[in-house]
């Protein structure tokens, strides 16, 4: 396995574990409602803002880059101030900015280093990271919508919106790495517009309950192509299914 160059040239098999939630579900689904709620109310701004798609990305890269930096500053806070917990709680993208850190200069002062690495957060690196770049032209594209007309019927909305930050971040951070991707009509029409063009840009088959049928014959291609490595592997992962 490789972590530098060619994001599609692997060594060897990766394996990423998802263990189940484990803190308060109650809780996570209030945040989640009123997520829903403050983006509904957000809706009657999109649909008389004057913004192009463009400035609509930058604002959603603006916005991720401040989080970053929001997030560490909170976590070295806390930390400070003898709070253990903040090293087991703090969002995990809060660790993002002590690894720039760790590849600074040691000898540079710390407030030159997080200006560094909000200089990063405001570059055209930045916003060429996939999930980023995926992340803000799916919102942005939202906005698109909604200005021409989407979601007129703020009750439809709130229902059809009620999955969207989950969604979204589902799609974007491992859609690129994949040979193809299921997902939810509304979504699969989002992403193959032509100002995401997730296909296109990544090379990832997209499948939904529209093209059902594709989906189905590419898995029949994809299982009457496997090599003799390939199975030999399925079965070292899988020895119950063999």
């Amino acid at each position: 396995m490789r972590f530098g160059g060619d994001r599609d040239a692997w060594d060897d098999y990766f394996f990423i574990a998802v263990g189940g939630y484990w803190h308060d579900v109650a809780t996570k689904r209030r945040l989640k409602a009123e997520a829903v709620d403050q983006l509904v109310m957000s809706l009657d701004a999109w649909q008389q803002s004057a913004q192009t798609f463009d400035e609509d990305a930058a604002l959603e890269y603006h916005d991720a880059g401040r989080l970053y930096m929001q997030w560490y500053i909170d976590k070295v806070n806390r930390i400070r101030q003898g709070d253990v917990g903040a090293v087991l709680d703090s969002p995990i993208m809060a660790s993002t900015v002590g690894y720039l850190r760790d590849r600074l200069p040691k000898d540079l002062p710390e407030l030159e280093q997080l200006q560094r690495c909000a200089d990063f957060f405001n570059s055209e690196y930045f916003a060429e990271v996939p999930h980023e770049w995926l992340s803000a032209r799916l919102f942005a594209s939202l906005k698109s919508m909604v200005r021409r007309g989407a979601y007129a019927n703020r009750s439809e909305a709130r229902k059809r919106l009620s999955g969207v930050f989950e969604d979204i971040k589902h799609i974007s951070l491992p859609a690129p790495y994949c040979d193809a991707f299921v997902m939810d009509t509304p979504m699969a029409v989002l992403v193959r517009q032509h100002l995401i063009g997730l296909e296109s840009r990544y090379g990832v088959r997209i499948f939904s309950l529209y093209n059902w049928d594709e989906f189905l014959a590419w898995m029949d291609a994809l299982e009457a192509g496997l090599s003799t490595h390939h199975l030999a592997g399925v079965e070292a992962a899988y020895p119950a299914c063999s």
